[in-house]
């Protein structure tokens, strides 16, 4: 190791000590308070209890039904377990959500981070609530990124931050390599000035990569930094052990299963679609898509489904392209069969305004025919696998389920059990035999996939940014809204 080398290594070693000193000398000072009120009962006499987050599309992020997002919906329902309101006090990192919390300003940093050695000496962290795996990032076409220990570019990374300690973990395996820290940087800021050549390389969590390769499909993971980490909730040590109490007892009732499932409804969709595919929704969504939009709009608007949601289902199907014919014979933008024609009524299936307007009523009736015991988002999205498979072969699913002791109501389950309806010694056992149950779980993974992207390129649409929500939760959109837009009980 070289003099310039060994100074830098030892920089960044006593940077990390004076964090650690720093957060532990915060942490007893506040602690020496007296004045400070245990945060259980502080809550209690408020009836409000006041969380830490970030905006994140990870985390907490406007979506097509209001505001969303995997730690606000567990906040969320937290907070009904504590019979208490939720405040968010919006914070730009996970650092100065830390900082809030043991200033007192919050009871909680309600941020899904990693549990860091540095941070786990000053903060009393929940149990895991999921994993991740950080992420080395360049650009495709980018050889430079290849050997790590000729950089001749610094990989840079937000000051301050888990990516650091990670990273500074991995110069102990690989001493030449070069990298840096930006103050007040975004995760997800670094990773579109990599897709954008900006930027050489850079590191982050795999679900931020994964969500976000979607719209940047030239982003390439050049390696994985060691196994996952994992993401947790954090308190103040200082403001007692009530609360602390309170939210394992919670995590505890609400059980891996529903864990489980808030997981799916927010990561479980990612799927990995490749440059090209990505390439071309976004190509078709210029070029293809505005022949078809009002018709999309129209539709949607008359059954009561978000209109990206039907173009998704569109662009699955024909990849919005009205001269589609299948091997089976299906045709039109929609791929719609002769047998689901006659149901619809539908006179000519090429016809465009007849095939999205009746695949509209269909998803309609299909998703008023499920059992009322489906709640959402599940019931979207077996409305979207009985599209694919039929409403049959999904009753059949949810039976197989319930018979092999899973929830029935629960996609995540159901989807577990959906290819095991290709295997004769189950689906004999069925009324409704041999499905395609893998297609049926593709299926629905890609149109939600497809869904996202379509938000995400018409929000581009809007000039100006929408804010976050200022409002006091009871007046926020109800949790459990249909993340469809699906905004009555249909057929």
């Amino acid at each position: 190791m070289d003099s310039g080398t060994r100074w830098r290594f030892e920089w960044n070693e006593a940077k990390a000590t004076l964090r650690v000193i720093a957060w532990l000398l915060l942490a007893v000072l506040l602690s020496t308070y007296s004045g400070r009120e245990d945060a259980l009962r502080q809550i209690q006499k408020t009836g409000v209890l006041r969380a830490a987050m970030v905006n994140d599309p990870t985390s907490y992020y406007l979506g097509p039904a209001g505001y969303t997002g995997f730690d606000y919906d567990l906040a969320n329902d937290f907070a009904d377990y504590l019979g208490v309101s939720l405040d968010i006090v919006l914070v730009d990192t996970p650092e100065d959500a830390l900082t809030e919390v043991l200033s007192g300003n919050a009871q909680m940093a309600a941020i899904s981070m990693p549990v860091t050695a540095e941070r786990a000496q000053a903060m009393r962290f929940s149990r895991p609530l999921r994993y991740r795996t950080p992420e080395l990032v360049r650009k495709m076409g980018n050889p430079e990124a290849e050997d790590l220990e000729a950089l001749e570019s610094p990989i840079i990374v937000p000051g301050g931050s888990a990516h650091a300690t990670w990273l500074e973990q991995l110069e102990a395996e690989i001493p030449s390599l070069k990298w840096d820290t930006r103050t007040d940087a975004e995760p997800e800021a670094l990773l579109r000035e990599v897709a954008n050549g900006e930027l050489d390389l850079t590191v982050a969590g795999s679900d931020l990569v994964a969500i976000t390769r979607r719209y940047y499909p030239r982003l390439a993971v050049v390696r994985q930094l060691g196994a996952p980490r994992p993401l947790a909730w954090a308190l103040a040590p200082e403001q007692g052990d009530s609360l602390y109490h309170e939210l394992s007892h919670y995590l505890r009732l609400l059980g891996k299963k529903e864990l489980q499932r808030l997981r799916d409804r927010y990561f479980g969709h990612i799927e990995r679609l490749d440059y090209v595919d990505a390439v071309t929704l976004a190509t078709h969504f210029e070029t293809r898509l505005p022949r078809y939009r009002e018709k999309f709009e129209q539709a949607a608007k008359e059954n009561g489904i978000d209109w990206r949601l039907l173009a998704a289902v569109g662009y699955q199907e024909s990849h919005w392209d009205n001269s589609a014919v299948s091997p089976t014979g299906v045709r039109g933008i929609m791929q719609i069969t002769q047998q689901t024609a006659r149901f619809l009524n539908i006179s000519d299936r090429t016809d465009p305004s007849e095939a999205i307007a009746g695949a509209a009523r269909y998803l309609r009736s299909l998703h008023g025919r499920l059992p009322e015991s489906i709640q959402e988002p599940d019931r979207s999205w077996f409305m979207l696998a009985a599209y694919n498979i039929g409403l049959g072969h999904v009753l059949d699913a949810r039976r197989l389920t319930e018979r092999m002791g899973d929830d029935p109501d629960r996609w995540v389950d159901v989807r577990q059990h959906l290819p095991l309806l290709t295997q004769p010694r189950h689906y004999k056992q069925l009324r409704y035999g041999y499905a395609r149950g893998p297609e049926a779980v593709h299926y629905v993974g890609h149109v939600r996939t497809y869904f996202d992207m379509l938000v995400w390129l018409t929000s581009r649409e809007e000039e100006a940014p929408v804010p976050v929500d200022p409002r006091p939760r009871e007046m926020r959109p109800p949790k459990g809204e249909n993340p469809l837009a699906i905004e009555q009980p249909l057929l």
